[in-house]
């Protein structure tokens, strides 16, 4: 697929209560977090809804990551609220 035609990602941004748990990971575990965040910016769909709410949870067990996110109406920006690494 030529790149003009390729699945565009969604803009991913951290809201304060991620934002607060960066710090406290390590560098190895921020690189997960990378490759988590990189998955559901291609895909929004990734993860399971939460019910009741508008909430997506995302867990890879291979990586041991946890994000909690949700996707805006028209799936250009993906919020994320949680991170778990």
């Amino acid at each position: 697929m030529s790149p003009e035609h390729a699945q565009r990602r969604s803009q991913v941004v951290l809201v304060e209560p991620a934002l607060s748990q960066l710090p406290k990971l390590t560098a190895t575990e921020t690189h997960r977090l990378d490759r988590a965040i990189v998955a559901i910016s291609v895909n929004p769909e990734l993860g399971t809804p939460v019910p009741d709410t508008l909430l997506r949870d995302y867990v890879d067990d291979i990586d041991g990551v946890r994000v909690i996110y949700y996707v805006t109406a028209l799936r250009q920006i993906t919020i994320v609220a949680y991170v778990e690494a």
